[in-house]
């Protein structure tokens, strides 16, 4: 047998009492999750999260994210993921996908958010789960993930997410079962610069997993960011570079036995410039048509069509 996979076998097995949870978030999910709790770094990957951190999006996005894990190609994770804000709330997608021929999950989610008050941000998404193993058949599930994040005060905010709360099985006779994962966590943001996060995740039939993160922009156009996952003893960090509408971000995940996960994430704002057009061209038309009315005692009303911007009082 392949030396690869007798390692990709164990490192299945590695993770133990829960079945094919591999596809659900990338090695390094602190680094993308960073800033679910923020007001002002909220990215669409953010939204794996808290789905409530989608309210936070005011203009289309998308991205896509690769990871290498423990170097493996055999590992490789692929994300892919687009946000579309609404007036009746935002929605998201995102598709993620784990593996190789021999052995791959997929999932696919549609997720819905939007602001109950000034204080309540809510959200849900619903995805569909496959694991595929190469002589064995196909399975697959749904199950559905649902997130809050309450604001405190202007620059604190606490969240809660529950992924697959009533226990979403795998195939027609429901052998095996999905782990269900919760969490809490608080974000504190003292400047746009800065941005700190700390929540405790409980996975099923695992100790809890204490997650810290930060964030800091040196420039509008550079940040960093880095923290640590208790469960694994595992830390992660990465910078990330702006430029217009793009931002792409390297990462890298360190495991004390394993090694090192290399990530990559690109970002796409996709209504900035539609934004911008559009702006540019209601503020034409305001400025550049007016209408001024003159009337004389014993006189008809005479119209004169002024060019240029209206005058004050």
């Amino acid at each position: 047998m392949n030396p690869w996979r007798i390692i990709f076998i164990l490192f299945l097995c590695f993770d133990s009492h829960s079945f094919a949870q591999t596809v659900r978030s990338p090695i390094s999910a602190g680094y993308a999750g960073v800033g679910a709790l923020s007001n002002t770094n909220v990215d669409v990957f953010c939204v794996a999260s808290n789905q409530a951190a989608l309210t936070k999006l005011n203009q289309g996005c998308a991205g896509v994210y690769s990871e290498k894990r423990f170097m493996l190609k055999e590992l490789g994770f692929y994300d892919a993921a687009i946000a579309i804000p609404t007036r009746s709330g935002n929605f998201g997608f995102d598709g993620r996908y784990f593996g190789v021929t021999d052995y791959n999950e997929t999932q696919l989610g549609l997720a819905y958010a939007r602001t109950l008050g000034s204080k309540i941000d809510l959200g849900v998404q619903f995805n569909y789960y496959a694991v595929r193993i190469a002589g064995y058949g196909n399975a697959s599930s749904v199950n559905f993930e649902i997130g809050a994040i309450l604001h405190l005060t202007d620059n604190f905010n606490a969240g809660l997410h529950v992924y697959n709360p009533l226990g979403s099985t795998l195939g027609k006779n429901g052998e095996e079962k999905l782990a269900s994962l919760y969490s809490l966590g608080i974000g504190f943001e003292p400047s746009k610069s800065f941005f700190f996060s700390l929540e405790l995740a409980k996975e099923e039939d695992k100790p809890p997993n204490v997650i810290a993160g930060l964030q800091y922009k040196f420039l509008p156009q550079l940040l960093a960011r880095g923290g640590i996952s208790t469960a694994t003893s595992s830390i992660y960090f990465g910078i990330g570079f702006q430029w217009k509408s793009m931002r792409l971000d390297a990462t890298a995940t360190y495991h004390p036995q394993l090694g090192i996960s290399p990530g990559m994430m690109l970002l796409y704002n996709l209504a900035k410039k539609q934004i911008e057009k559009n702006s540019s061209h209601t503020s034409s038309v305001r400025h550049s048509l007016f209408i001024t009315h003159y009337s004389f005692p014993g006189t008809t009303s005479l119209r004169r069509t002024t060019i240029g911007k209206p005058g004050g009082c």
